[in-house]
């Protein structure tokens, strides 16, 4: 039996950004994903600048939901703001090893999950991202 995430492929017309449902649910999918990095994996979320309760802060919250946004074929508002990405550099004052990719990768797959993503896009978010947080990795292990 396939599973749904395997399902067709997207028209060619078609972005990531517009298979989610645009803006809203992107920053929808962002505030679950660091909902469940603030839950889940604690010393992921102390990477980031958080609340007096330890829940990620809303400014890394904005920024990711821009660069997401953009990175999915929306609105290009990151660059504009703050240039290219230019992901490795901006990774590199933080040790990013085999667990904390997978730790990333666990809390975008929850707030996926929780957001009820499939399909073609839940099938090409899943081996993207994979790829870029295998990418991001700078230390061994």
């Amino acid at each position: 039996m396939s599973d749904a995430r395997d399902a067709a492929a997207p028209p060619p017309t078609e972005t990531p950004f517009v298979a989610l449902g645009g803006e809203a649910r992107v920053r929808r999918l962002v505030e679950r994903f660091y909902d469940a990095m603030s839950a889940d994996e604690p010393a992921l979320a102390r990477l980031h600048p958080c609340d007096p309760d330890g829940a990620v802060a809303r400014e890394p919250r904005d920024r990711f939901a821009l660069f997401f946004i953009g990175w999915l074929g929306g609105p290009q508002d990151y660059v504009a703001q703050h240039g290219h990405p230019r992901l490795r550099m901006r990774h590199g004052r933080v040790a990013v090893d085999t667990a904390m990719r997978d730790a990333w990768l666990r809390a975008m797959a929850t707030a996926m999950d929780a957001e009820g993503v499939d399909g073609w896009v839940r099938g090409f978010l899943d081996a993207r991202l994979a790829e870029v947080a295998d990418f991001l990795r700078n230390v061994p292990g």
